[in-house]
C-alpha cells in the first residue's frame, strides 16, 4: 500500500490536521508527509480559545495538538505560515503563497472555516474583533482584562461563551442576537430559553430580535447603533456571528462545493485522490442520510483518523454521531446526534434548574439529545439515537424510566 503511495501532503493548521498527521505515521506510512498551515503556528484544538484560555485558567501551550519537536521526531515536514494558495489536480501539486511546489499522491485538504464578517458604518475602528485563532485569544484576553464593557454580536456557541469568559473576568457584557433566545438556531426556543436566563443570572444584558447596524467612534470603537435605533456604549466589539468554510482552494481546483468540500462516506472528495477533515468537510452521513458539516473538536478529531486511514486505502466509512460541548458559568452540557428546526422537544429532568436532558424527535425518533449538569449519559443517548427506532416520548420524559431500558424498548 505505502509503497504505492510515496507523497501525502495535509493543508491545514487544527486538529484534523494535526491528527491526521499521528495517524498516517502510526499505521505505518513512512514516506514523504507534508503538513502546510496557513498560521504561524503547529496545530492546535480550538475550544479551549473561547473558554479557559481566553480567561486564562489553560497555559496557551497545552492547546497544541502535538509537543513542539513532535513533527521533526515523525519526519513531517511541517510548513507554518504558508498558506495553500494553488491546487493543481492535473499535475498532482499544491502550491503554497511563498512559491513552495510540492507534488502528491494523496491529498488532505482539513483547511477549516473563517469567521463571518459583520458589515458596519465605519470599517477603520480598532476595537472590532472576531475569535477564531490563537492569536485572537491571546489578543481578546488581555483586552478583556483591560476594559469595562465589550457587546458581542452573535449568541451561538462563541457568543455564549465570550460572554460568560468576560463575566468570569468582571466585564460588563451586551449580547445581541436577531433571534429571540440564544443558540435558537441549535436548540430552538425551548431549550434556547435556558440559556438566556443563565446568562441573565449572571449579569449579561441581552439584547434579543435586534442586530448591529453601525458603530462609530474616534479611531477606536465607542459605541454601536441596533437596528431598533437604540445605541449601545462600549469598548470592545467581539463579532460570533458564524464562520464560513475554507473553500477557495479547492473550488478554483474544479473540486465539487456545496457549504464545504462536498464528500462521500470515507471522506473522500469528488477528486478520490483528495480527501477531507473538519470544519470544511461536507460529507455523506449514513445515519441521517444526507451530507453534515459539523464544526466541533470532536468531529476533527475523529475525521483526522478516518482521512489519515483512507489515505491509505482503508475505505473506512465515518458514520460516528456528531457530539460537542460548552461549558458556560456552572452549566456544563455534552450534545449528540443532529437535529432540525421541525423536531420536536422532549425534556427529561427539572429544566429550572438546568439538570436536565432534551431530546430531540422526528416521528418519535430520537434525532439528538442533549445532557446539561446530567453526566455519564452520553453513550446511553448514543445508542438511542442509533437505533433509529420510535420512543415514546412520555417514557423518555419520565426520569424514572432508566435511559437503558429506553435503549431495549427501542431496540
Amino acid at each position: 500500500m505505502t509503497n504505492r503511495i510515496h507523497d501525502i501532503v495535509i493543508v491545514g493548521g487544527g486538529l484534523a490536521a494535526g491528527n491526521a498527521a499521528e495517524t498516517l505515521r502510526a499505521k505505518g506510512f513512512d514516506d514523504h508527509l507534508t503538513l502546510i498551515t496557513a498560521e504561524p503556528h503547529r496545530p492546535y484544538e480550538r475550544p479551549p480559545l473561547s473558554k479557559d484560555v481566553l480567561i486564562g485558567e489553560q497555559p496557551v501551550a497545552t492547546v497544541y495538538v502535538h509537543p513542539e519537536d513532535f513533527y521533526a521526531e515523525h519526519d513531517i515536514d511541517l510548513l507554518t505560515g504558508d498558506p495553500a494558495t494553488e491546487l493543481d489536480r492535473a499535475a498532482g501539486t499544491i502550491t503554497t503563497k511563498s512559491g513552495v511546489r510540492l507534488a502528491f499522491d494523496r491529498l488532505l485538504l482539513a483547511t477549516g472555516a473563517e469567521p463571518r464578517q459583520l458589515p458596519l458604518t465605519d470599517h477603520d475602528l480598532h476595537g472590532i474583533e472576531t475569535l477564531r485563532t490563537l492569536d485572537d485569544a491571546t489578543r481578546l484576553g488581555a483586552r478583556l482584562r483591560e476594559i469595562a464593557h465589550v457587546t458581542i454580536v452573535g449568541a451561538g456557541w462563541i457568543g455564549c461563551e465570550v460572554a460568560a469568559a468576560a463575566r468570569t473576568l468582571g466585564a460588563e457584557v451586551t449580547l445581541v442576537d436577531p433571534l429571540q433566545v440564544p443558540l435558537q438556531r441549535v436548540l430552538g426556543v425551548e431549550v434556547g430559553a435556558v440559556f438566556a436566563d443563565l446568562h441573565r443570572d449572571h449579569g449579561v444584558e441581552l439584547r434579543s430580535g435586534v442586530a448591529v447596524s453601525g458603530a462609530d467612534g474616534n479611531g477606536h470603537v465607542e459605541r454601536v447603533t441596533l437596528t431598533d435605533g437604540s445605541t449601545v456604549d462600549t469598548e470592545l466589539v467581539v463579532v460570533g456571528i458564524g464562520v464560513v468554510p475554507r473553500t477557495d482552494l479547492a473550488e478554483r481546483a474544479g473540486l465539487k462545493v456545496d457549504n464545504g468540500i462536498l464528500a462521500d462516506a470515507t471522506l473522500a472528495s469528488s477528486d478520490p485522490r483528495i480527501l477531507v477533515a473538519g470544519d470544511v468537510a461536507n460529507a455523506w452521513h449514513p445515519h441521517y442520510q444526507h451530507h453534515l458539516r459539523v464544526e466541533h473538536w470532536a468531529n476533527a478529531l475523529n475525521q483526522g483518523q478516518t482521512a489519515a486511514a483512507n489515505l491509505l486505502g482503508a475505505g473506512h466509512t465515518y458514520d460516528r454521531l456528531p457530539y460537542f460541548f460548552s461549558d458556560q458559568y456552572d452549566l456544563g452540557m455534552e450534545y449528540v446526534g443532529h437535529a432540525t428546526s421541525s423536531d420536536q422537544v422532549v425534556i427529561r429532568g427539572d429544566r429550572d434548574a438546568r439538570e436536565f436532558i432534551a431530546f430531540w424527535l422526528t416521528g418519535q425518533r430520537v434525532t439528538a439529545a442533549m445532557n446539561v449538569n446530567v453526566w455519564d449519559v452520553v453513550e446511553d443517548l448514543k445508542r438511542l439515537i442509533q437505533t433509529a427506532q420510535p420512543v415514546n416520548p412520555a417514557r423518555l420524559a419520565d426520569p424514572d424510566i432508566p435511559l437503558t431500558e429506553l435503549i431495549k424498548d427501542a431496540v
